[in-house]
């Protein structure tokens, strides 16, 4: 970077000192448990030392801290892609099915939240169709920390619920679809060009939750991209002009998405392969009944424990999904 003429190439400069930055962070945070580990073998020498058993005790429970430290730095090494340290956003859309998919959409919306506030990452809902009746007709959410795209990447696909339906008063069994999108939120200028020309803009009422100010007022947006015809809306706030810069974030990390699809060799890496919303296309089982289970088809990896899946504990299936694409 003291290079003369490093600073010609503004964007390739910055590109460097990013990429500089985070390999020093990588380095700091192999540092800082070289140290934990130190210290837990001094803690464990006195204790052996001076037969305390305490000192054991918390020795042991330092151990397995720095266990699962490690493994979570290990896991974050597959993160190579070059947008997974991004911040995210998820979008939720219900298959067929009505009020049934559109609960299950609803749920599958809680469960990333609690996800992330439990991950230490800030969510904020960017969009929210409200169903006819109950759950959400569609969700967006923007979900901002260190490498949450390349975690939540592994959550792209169909999830398929069977449950006795609370909504059906003969108590039977029904499976629901619904459908998680993820997409790395641009954050240099220079990755998506959108010209003020190519866009169309409208506002409208919103509808739904959200008070009398939010309904009487024209503050949602939609903006269509007139050379793709990609559509995108956002009537959480209560301004226009935060429903906008919204909206916008949405239809850039759209963009970027479909400039990645046109490169071939980036194709599996950001979109998937994802078909219709419906039997045989899910990555993902959540049986509630007549057992509890949740399964995750494309690694096997599974847990009995349904309730901790939906409070927000993803680890086993996001760790198994990164191994084996690491794998791969």
């Amino acid at each position: 970077m003291a290079q003369p003429g490093f600073w010609d190439d503004p964007q390739a400069a910055q590109k460097v000192v990013t990429e500089a930055s985070r390999i020093r962070e990588q380095v700091r945070d192999w540092e800082a448990l070289g140290r934990r580990a130190d210290d837990v073998a001094v803690l464990l020498d006195l204790a052996l030392e001076e037969h305390d058993a305490e000192s054991a005790r918390e020795a042991a429970r330092d151990l397995v801290a720095l266990e699962q430290a490690v493994d979570r730095m290990e896991l974050a090494t597959l993160l190579s892609g070059p947008y997974d340290g991004q911040d995210a956003i998820l979008s939720i859309h219900p298959g067929a099915g009505g009020t049934e998919s559109q609960d299950w959409a609803q749920m599958l919306l809680r469960m990333y939240t609690r996800w992330a506030e439990e991950g230490g990452y800030q969510a904020e809902l960017l969009d929210l169709l409200p169903g006819d009746e109950a759950g959400l007709k569609s969700a967006t959410l923007s979900i901002r920390g260190k490498n949450a795209y390349g975690y939540l990447k592994a959550e792209k696909g169909v999830h398929r619920l069977v449950r006795i339906s609370p909504f059906d008063a003969s108590g039977r069994r029904h499976t629901s679809f619904a459908s998680v999108d993820v997409l790395p939120d641009v954050q240099e200028a220079n990755e998506v060009e959108v010209r003020p020309e190519e866009l169309k803009i409208d506002t409208y009422r919103a509808s739904g939750a959200g008070g009398q100010y939010v309904n009487k007022t024209e503050s949602a947006i939609r903006i269509t991209h007139l050379p793709t015809g990609l559509v995108v809306t956002c009537q959480t706030e209560r301004s226009q002009h935060s429903n906008r810069e919204a909206a916008m974030k949405i239809l850039k990390a759209r963009l970027l998405a479909l400039k990645l699809e046109e490169q071939r060799q980036k194709l599996d890496e950001l979109r998937g392969q994802q078909g219709e919303i419906a039997w045989g296309n899910q990555i993902r089982s959540y049986v509630f009944a007549p057992y509890t289970m949740v399964k995750d088809h494309r690694t096997g990896a599974e847990t009995g424990n349904v309730q901790a899946v939906m409070d927000g504990d993803l680890d086993l299936f996001i760790q198994a999904y990164l191994r084996s694409r690491g794998r791969a």
